[in-house]
């Protein structure tokens, strides 16, 4: 069994390893460099005969349209200078039965050596209409290949003869040295593969590895940059993950302990004045019924901090649709002040209010009312010690600006991005709300995105904070 599970674990690796960027680099590289190899191997191998006569072709016609424009005064002149300069053989016949050569001399020259088999062909072209033309033929003599044009002018009959060189030594010579080419090619290929290979794996292998660890929840790791544009961007994305990753971590924590914390306050006291009840107090009316009052107390602060739960779940589950209507903000805001009478009397709040005397909106009432109530707690939790809070309606056009606004010790801006997290907090130290639950904020944030509408929080350090919103103005 151990022998099956050491093979499987080690064609498990060799798997791994056909799909490291080292295999791969090498691959590639080869691949190309084969590639580049085989493209030469055609064109200087294959394709060598082909362009050789296509070059010797077009010097042909280059000589020809060159003899067109010649007088005759230049034309014995030009004829023995085309000769020698591109290694042809020239004949002219002309038309007072004279026959002129240049060059015929060279080495494979079928012109002034009378040789019926090309006499023949020259005698076909002259009996052709076309004024130029030109043919391949085999020299008999020399048994190799040979091109020969034609020119008709008004002074006879020019033919340029030139021998097509048999290149097929040099084939096997660019064969035999293309073959040590792409021998030494791949080597090179692989060299240069291995070491760029090694050069991109080596920071991508620290940054898996720290990632690793990033996943098993240290986030204290950085993610090193290494001067290629791809990587530092990774490592800057990931340091940036990671950074988030911890304050969400932290959050998660805060979450826990901050709920573990709402839920045991009352739970606990609902305990202990229910057992004062049954041990002591059932028998004092007086007693019984302030405790027992306090037990409605907490069971009320515990079903608030379920309903919010639920809310909130049921906001962010994509599944709740906003049923928009038309209705009077400023009725709404005071309706909501009237449920904090009990609140401001007790505590000493000063809540001031600067609003329109109307301001028709559009928005899901009930919805909206949410998003007021808990900014107001939430402003109520963290105003200054002068307990102002102060509930600001402007006129924006074609929307109506609706701000919160405290006099406490502000928010961090660290900590802004923060803010609209489930139990987030100023401090670390939670503190029993006065009001509300401590999830408000992601509650609000959840109803505001779901209306489309603009929101944010504007705060300075020992001056206070203002949670505001943008609402659509009813349609006329």
């Amino acid at each position: 069994m151990n022998i099956k599970n050491n093979l499987e674990r080690v064609i498990s690796k060799l798997k791994e390893k056909q799909n490291s960027i080292n295999v791969k680099t090498l691959l590639y590289l080869i691949l190309f460099s084969l590639g580049i190899v085989i493209f030469l191997w055609v064109f200087q191998v294959i394709f060598l005969q082909i362009s050789y006569e296509h070059y010797q072709m077009k010097k042909m016609n280059m000589i020809v349209d060159k003899l067109e424009k010649t007088s005759w005064d230049d034309l014995d002149n030009m004829l023995a200078t085309l000769a020698y300069q591109n290694s042809v053989c020239i004949e002219f016949e002309t038309n007072y039965g004279n026959n002129l050569f240049y060059n015929t001399m060279q080495v494979g020259c079928g012109l002034n050596k009378n040789i019926s088999s090309i006499n023949s062909i020259k005698e076909e072209l002259k009996s052709t209409y076309e004024k130029k033309k030109g043919v391949k033929l085999i020299n008999p003599v020399s048994q190799t290949k040979a091109y020969l044009y034609e020119l008709k002018n008004d002074y006879g009959y020019i033919f340029i003869y030139s021998t097509l060189e048999d290149i097929d030594s040099t084939s096997i010579v660019l064969k035999r040295q293309l073959i040590y080419i792409m021998f030494l090619v791949l080597f090179f290929a692989s060299l240069v593969a291995y070491f760029l290979s090694k050069r991109i794996t080596k920071p991508i292998v620290g940054i898996t590895k720290k990632a690793k660890e990033m996943g098993k929840g240290n986030y204290d790791i950085v993610f090193q940059e290494n001067g290629t544009l791809e990587i530092d961007e990774l490592a800057r994305t990931l340091n940036s993950a990671c950074k988030d990753m911890k304050k969400i971590d932290e959050l998660r924590r805060d979450l826990l302990a901050n709920v573990s914390h709402d839920l045991k306050t009352p739970l606990t006291m609902i305990k202990a004045y229910a057992e004062m009840v049954r041990d002591i107090t059932y028998q004092i009316p007086d007693k019984r019924n302030q405790n027992l009052n306090v037990i409605i107390d907490e069971t009320d602060r515990l079903t608030v901090l379920v309903n919010d739960l639920l809310e909130l779940s049921k906001l962010q589950s994509l599944n709740e649709k906003i049923i928009l209507e038309d209705y009077d903000l400023i009725e709404e805001i005071k309706e909501i002040l009237e449920k904090y009478d009990i609140v401001i009397e007790k505590e000493k709040f000063n809540i001031v209010l600067e609003v329109l005397d109307k301001a028709m909106v559009r928005a899901e009432k009930n919805k909206i009312n949410q998003v007021i109530y808990n900014l107001i707690n939430n402003a109520l939790n963290y105003t200054g010690k002068d307990k102002k809070v102060t509930i600001r309606v402007t006129d924006k056009g074609k929307k109506y600006l609706v701000e919160i606004i405290d006099t406490g010790k502000g928010i961090k801006n660290d900590d802004l991005p923060y803010i609209w997290d489930k139990y987030y907090k100023n401090d670390k130290n939670h503190q029993r709300n006065v009001v509300g639950t401590g999830i408000g904020l992601s509650i609000v944030r959840n109803i505001l995105e779901t209306h489309k509408f603009k929101y944010g929080v504007l705060t300075k350090k020992g001056k206070g904070t203002t949670f505001y919103f943008e609402i659509d103005k009813a349609i006329k």
